[in-house]
């Protein structure tokens, strides 16, 4: 074991080139997530004035989870190949450009086409912005960074229901997606101007593993959204499904061949690679499948309008903008295993606890604390995963790790939304709020059980040692 030792001043120059890292990355990542949460309070507006059917209004939803998991792991080693700077510029201008085609969709085709280009363009964003992130901080800062990286994007769950609720009732719901276009376009050059270019260590792109990796996720993601309306037992699952399985079983036999692996399959070796992985999985399973109710049995459950609903969640998600801050810095020296697990032990706590409570007569302050503790397990978590990841491989494979992290968060995302889905189904239904709310406490619970599924996973991570991060 060496000994640990302070690490050198950075230059005034060197500080300031990494905020501009920081802060770029950062207001980037949170307009993908905004736009992955902003959508949901606006869905009866776009049905109204685009009559759009039930499964059009899904697929609002499920396009831009859809292209997004599908393209992360590709966006990762074309950032590594031509540039980590330069692919997610290009994914900012992607994603600004189909905001500008969703804001002005004449009917629902064109809106879920402009969200599968939104998608798109937030894959070859947030792994390459990890992946800058992480390249222009050493890792005994890297904790820190991240905190407030997550801290900023954690602005997004608070924000979502709010801005969407305050757009449809104020404005008009095009605007959740214009306001993309002139931020998309400051990012863009700062980018460009601000952030030093890097690079992976291999030239060469595995076209068929990029091929499996997206099979892989395309056949998982589309079956999980196809379980709401096709039933759970049908083949329009369960094929596509099991499909996405063997396509990601043939991308770890092919890593393992490969001259020049997307994903060298060493990195899991280590214990905190893999674990810091199986735990955003469940993390944001949990997480987006517990906003996702939370905003309907507001609505559906207590008869909220859109607005009033974004301003209950609120507090809930105002404690991702100050715990992830907090939560950095004291990972980097107490290690990410308390946070994960205490994080999530707690969030899964809140859930039961709301699941309890839960009815139609309910008043707020009975979930208040509640959705207090929940976001504060939340934010507890999120910058831990990040950091025991991207703590755990050498620069040179920044990019790769980075790709998988994104990768694994968005498929736990589409996978707990599904079985919160499937919870909800077999115990209530949307008939009167007596019956969604029967529905909810099941979903809760299940948001509950992945919680607990995913502070197991965190219990695998290790006390992290100063020299860990070399190997590799």
């Amino acid at each position: 074991m060496g000994t640990r030792t302070s690490p050198t001043p950075a230059p005034a120059a060197e500080r300031i080139r990494r905020r501009w890292v920081l802060a770029v990355t950062a207001v980037a990542s949170l307009m993908v997530v905004l736009d992955a949460l902003v959508v949901a309070t606006a869905l009866t507006a776009i049905r109204t004035d685009l009559g759009a059917s039930a499964a059009e209004l899904e697929w609002t939803v499920n396009a831009y989870g859809l292209s997004f998991a599908v393209l992360l792991v590709t966006a990762a080693a074309a950032g590594d190949r031509w540039g980590r700077r330069r692919v997610f510029a290009a994914g900012v201008t992607v994603f600004a450009g189909a905001s500008l085609i969703c804001a002005v969709a004449p009917d629902a085709g064109t809106l879920i086409a402009g969200r599968v280009l939104q998608g798109a363009g937030a894959a070859f964003v947030m792994p390459l912005a990890l992946a800058l992130l992480g390249a222009a901080f050493p890792p005994e800062q890297r904790p820190t960074a991240l905190g407030v990286f997550a801290s900023v994007s954690g602005v997004a769950v608070p924000l979502g229901p709010l801005l969407g609720g305050a757009v449809v009732e104020g404005v008009s719901w095009p605007w959740i997606f214009w306001i993309n276009v002139p931020v998309g376009i400051a990012l863009v050059c700062f980018a460009l101007t601000r952030i030093e270019e890097s690079r992976g260590p291999d030239p060469a792109i595995d076209v068929p593993g990029l091929v499996l990796a997206g099979a892989g996720s395309f056949g998982v993601v589309w079956g999980l959204a196809q379980g709401s309306t096709a039933g759970w037992t049908g083949v329009a699952v369960a094929g596509p499904v099991a499909g996405g399985l063997l396509a990601f079983g043939a991308f770890a036999v092919r890593q393992r061949r490969a001259v020049h692996p997307m994903l060298p399959l060493h990195l899991f070796r280590s214990r905190r690679f893999a674990a810091g992985n199986a735990v955003i999985f469940f993390h944001w399973a949990s997480a987006l499948g517990a906003v996702f109710f939370m905003a309907q049995f507001l609505q559906d459950g207590l008869g909220y309008r859109p607005l009033a609903a974004g301003l209950a969640l609120a507090p809930w998600g105002l404690t991702t903008t100050v715990v992830p801050q907090v939560a950095g810095r004291l990972a980097g020296r107490f290690g990410e295993r308390p946070f994960v697990v205490g994080g999530l032990g707690l969030h899964g706590l809140a859930m039961l606890w709301i699941a309890l409570v839960a009815a139609p007569a309910i008043g707020y302050w009975a979930i208040a604390v509640p959705l207090v503790l929940s976001g504060t397990g939340i934010a507890l978590c999120l910058p831990a995963a990040q950091s025991a990841v991207l703590t755990s491989v050498a620069p040179r494979f920044l990019g790769k790790a980075s790709g998988a992290f994104s990768a694994m968060r968005q498929l736990g995302g589409a996978f707990g939304v599904a079985v919160l889905v499937l919870g909800f189904s077999l115990t209530g239904s949307y008939a009167s709020p007596g019956a969604f709310t029967d529905g909810f406490t099941a979903a809760a619970v299940v948001s509950a059980v992945l919680a607990a599924a995913g502070a197991l996973a965190g219990w695998a991570i290790p006390r992290r040692e100063p020299e860990e991060h070399d190997h590799a």
